[in-house]
């Protein structure tokens, strides 16, 4: 193999640097697995058998069949490619692999510069990944609001502007965080590493700053109207953790297009979240709607009605609990899953 290095979609693999990256960012692959691709991407379209992985990436050393196995998985996941419909690495049965792709063979100063000046692609996948999560939020903080609308306006006056307001305000808040999360992601991307510490990072930083914003906004608003305003709402707190949990579902679903695997990643690590919030002491949007209800008994807003549900008089943690998960659920569900579907789109366009 030439110590050259070769483009493929958006991938640069160098052997000189022994580097492969996406878009100018860093790719981890440890050095076994990087020979392996190199050796694919010697000869493109021709079959490497099972023999010359065995001779060439581990030079002798006696392992089975699912080393290689294992090694081609790994290959396909930070590839974000799959075995049922390939784009990179076709499997021949029983034979070897052979790299599908168009390759492109460059110099040493075509190299530099796709790696070194990666910004306007940056910057595009930036702004496109934000707008995705604000609209995922939004979505999520509608469908939150009809969930709690109907619940909240189940009887009394006035039921269907209730419901209205609900559903404008959930909106509203699933806007404004989806956009804080999808930005604080998104932002992580220009760290040149693919750990999963840094869209955590991201997420929990925009967490925090959308969830003590709407708190600190909202207890405002509602201390003008009211004269007072409980103390208890979400805010900080809970958008960092919330922040944190999408941002890693976002992490675990960067290698897939796959739409309905990115909402279950989203919902799972979303979930998780709001299922722990309430032991922390904190109160998702239904326990916040709960304490503004017991704080302003005059109010039309009633959320016992989902209490019952779970055999609770009123709101206590068990139903706490579950609502959370099930809110947070949706809104990571809805952020991952806009950030899934955005990938997926770009990588049709590439093809």
């Amino acid at each position: 193999m030439d110590s050259g290095a070769i483009a493929f979609d958006e991938f640069l693999l160098d052997r000189r640097d022994r580097r492969l990256r996406r878009a100018g960012e860093p790719v981890e692959l440890s050095s076994r697995y990087f020979d392996a691709l190199a050796l694919l991407l010697s000869e493109p379209g021709k079959l490497v058998s099972k023999e010359r992985f065995m001779d060439e990436v581990w030079r002798g050393v006696p392992v089975t069949d699912e080393a290689l196995t294992q090694c081609i998985k790994t290959l396909r996941r930070q590839l974000g490619d799959n075995a049922v419909s390939p784009r990179f690495i076709e499997t021949v049965p029983k034979h070897g692999y052979r790299f599908i792709a168009e390759v492109v063979r460059q110099g040493p100063d075509e190299r530099r510069g796709p790696a070194r000046a990666p910004m306007p692609d940056q910057w595009r996948a930036f702004w496109l990944t934000g707008a995705a999560g604000t609209a995922g939020g939004g979505l999520a903080g509608l469908l939150g609001g009809l969930l709690y609308g109907f619940a909240a306006s189940a009887r009394g006056m006035g039921a269907s502007t209730l419901l209205l307001v609900l559903m404008a305000l959930t909106a509203a808040l699933g806007l404004v965080g989806g956009a804080g999360l999808g930005f604080g992601i998104a932002g992580a991307a220009f760290v040149p590493s693919s750990k999963w510490q840094w869209p955590v990072f991201g997420g929990m930083m925009g967490g925090i700053v959308v969830g003590g914003l709407a708190k600190m906004l909202g207890l405002d608003a509602i201390g003008l109207l009211f004269g007072h305003a409980p103390s208890d709402m979400t805010g900080a707190r809970e958008g960092s953790l919330l922040g944190a949990a999408v941002g890693y579902g976002s992490w675990l679903a960067r290698g897939t297009t796959r739409l309905e695997r990115g909402l279950a990643l989203g919902a799972l690590t979303g979930g998780a979240a709001g299922a722990l919030i309430p032991f922390l002491g904190g109160h998702m949007l239904g326990g916040s709607l709960d304490l503004l209800a017991r704080q302003f008994p005059d109010s039309h807003v009633r959320v016992d009605g989902i209490a019952h549900l779970f055999g609770e008089a009123g709101f206590g943690p068990l139903t706490q609990t579950v609502t959370g998960a099930i809110e947070a659920a949706v809104f990571g569900a809805g952020v991952v899953g806009a950030l899934t579907a955005v990938r997926h789109r770009a990588r049709r366009r590439q093809r």
